[in-house]
């Protein structure tokens, strides 16, 4: 038996969203400040700019989280690698290696709350039942997800990808039924759903984070010919081909903030 008091009750914390056993709260104002830092915080708090928390209800679901994401944790809560065989080991340290996410990640069984470390990034949730049970997210924005869904590492369409897109030449896949939690450096309500049934989606930089894995994804010129890319200014697009969803976000990741 455990009573947490002070934290979801306090008049500077607020729930801002809520999917399967994920809540995220997000801290109204930074109130941990010095005269030397006030003012920062402030026009911060003005800018949305702030903490935010992930509290994973374990009686719900197991939870898989990214490797040193636990801050703390109440009542019965047990840890695990999440290994079960020397196969399993070797297949997660390829797929870590390939991906560029922690190799082992954590997995918590038990009834009882774990509480995430706090960031500035946007916690963004997911069902992936919404992307026909597949979604393909962005190198380094995984958080956490049910253990029920399957992580697997899926490969480009093709090298150039990779190397003409500025991108790894793989990418972390969620399967199954589950909610995933993400860390966007944009919020949800500016984040762009992008629909195609058998269609093309031409983007100039790293703008999606996440999409369907059933979409065909290359790097192409934006013209037809070398002249035409270069009078058009965009060189090589991202190119997303096929029917399902892609996630914008409207900065490029690369961008200096």
């Amino acid at each position: 038996m455990y009573k947490v008091k002070n934290f979801t009750d306090n008049d500077d914390v607020r729930i801002v969203d809520q999917k399967g056993p994920f809540t995220v709260v997000e801290y109204i104002k930074d109130l941990s400040v010095f005269p030397s830092t006030a003012a920062r915080a402030y026009y911060s708090s003005k800018m949305n700019v702030r903490k935010r928390q992930v509290i994973c209800d374990l009686s719900q679901a197991k939870i898989t989280t990214q490797s040193g994401a636990m801050q703390w944790s109440v009542g019965n809560v047990n840890a695990t690698t999440g290994i079960k065989g020397v196969g399993d080991l070797f297949g997660k340290a390829i797929r870590g290696k390939a991906t560029g996410e922690s190799a082992i990640k954590p997995e918590y069984t038990g009834d009882g709350k774990l509480i995430l470390e706090p960031t500035y990034m946007h916690i963004i949730l997911l069902d992936v039942a919404d992307w026909n049970g597949s979604i393909v997210l962005d190198d380094g924005l995984f958080l956490a997800c049910d253990s029920n869904l399957k992580q697997k590492a899926v490969m480009r369409s093709n090298f150039s990808s990779a190397v003409a897109g500025g991108e790894g030449l793989f990418n972390l896949s969620l399967n199954g039924t589950g909610i995933c939690c993400i860390e966007s450096r944009c919020p949800l309500n500016e984040l762009i759903e992008i629909e195609l049934e058998d269609d093309v989606l031409k983007v100039d930089g790293s703008l999606a984070i996440a999409w369907s894995s059933t979409l065909n994804f290359t790097v192409e010129r934006s013209g037809k010919s070398l002249v035409g890319s270069a009078a058009s200014g965009e060189g090589l697009v991202n190119v997303y081909r096929g029917t399902g969803k892609v996630l914008l976000a409207p900065i490029d990741k690369y961008a200096n903030v």
